[in-house]
């Protein structure tokens, strides 16, 4: 927990004071707005004897964003140290997701930084809290090895239909334009970039055209 330490050179002791930051969304400005969780957070630092030293808002941006202006902002303070405590309304305010949640944290306790979530009753800053973390964090990696393997199942499943798996070319070339590029090639009429701007494809697609070409030239002679 985050200890208050009391001056020792005063006769009364003054408690020190802990700077936190506030960060409130909501996802859309229709029917909702920012100043209830600003009022109950701000309540809470109050409570606790922190002193407010930013408050970041993002207001009809959807959790699902991976930007968003306030978080944005919060993260790079957060970099800088201007503060050790985060106070949030709910957590599903901060993270889009649980495996994103859990990276958040993982990132503020890097930084020394706790998390108070006033809803759920939520102090990353106690022993229980340093507990609930790790319960999470399991369920976290269990979502994401979910996820792997949901992804692989789903390749796996699309390699065995001869679907092609990966990026899609690019460009579409013709037989004769591959042919008509790996000869412009074996004839010095350009590089590999040069030929790829001039075909409108990439270099790798030219390196392979010619290595296909080559390969048939090889075994043409071989068969002859």
């Amino acid at each position: 927990m985050l200890e208050v330490l009391p001056d020792q050179g005063c006769a009364n002791p003054l408690r020190s004071i802990v700077k936190a930051a506030i960060y409130a969304r909501v996802s859309t400005t229709a029917n909702q707005s920012v100043e209830m969780q600003l009022r109950d957070l701000r309540e809470l630092a109050a409570r606790r004897g922190f002193e407010i030293v930013g408050e970041y808002c993002d207001e009809g941006i959807s959790g699902a964003k991976d930007s968003r202006p306030g978080l944005n902002r919060l993260l790079a303070d957060a970099e800088a140290g201007k503060f050790p405590v985060i106070l949030v309304w709910k957590l599903d305010r901060l993270g889009r997701s649980l495996v994103h949640l859990v990276r958040l944290m993982e990132d503020f306790r890097r930084l020394g930084i706790e998390l108070v979530s006033f809803s759920e009753g939520l102090d990353f800053t106690t022993t229980t809290g340093k507990l609930l973390f790790q319960i999470i964090s399991a369920f976290a990696e269990f979502e994401r090895d979910c996820i792997r393997e949901r992804v692989l199942g789903g390749m796996r499943n699309a390699k065995a239909k001869g679907k092609r798996i990966g990026r899609p070319p690019r460009t579409y070339l013709s037989e004769e334009t591959r042919k008509a590029m790996a000869l412009a090639y074996r004839q010095g009429q350009g590089s590999l970039r040069q030929l790829a701007v001039r075909y409108g494809t990439s270099a790798a697609t030219v390196r392979r055209c010619v290595g296909s070409l080559q390969r048939i030239s090889t075994e043409a002679a071989a068969s002859a």
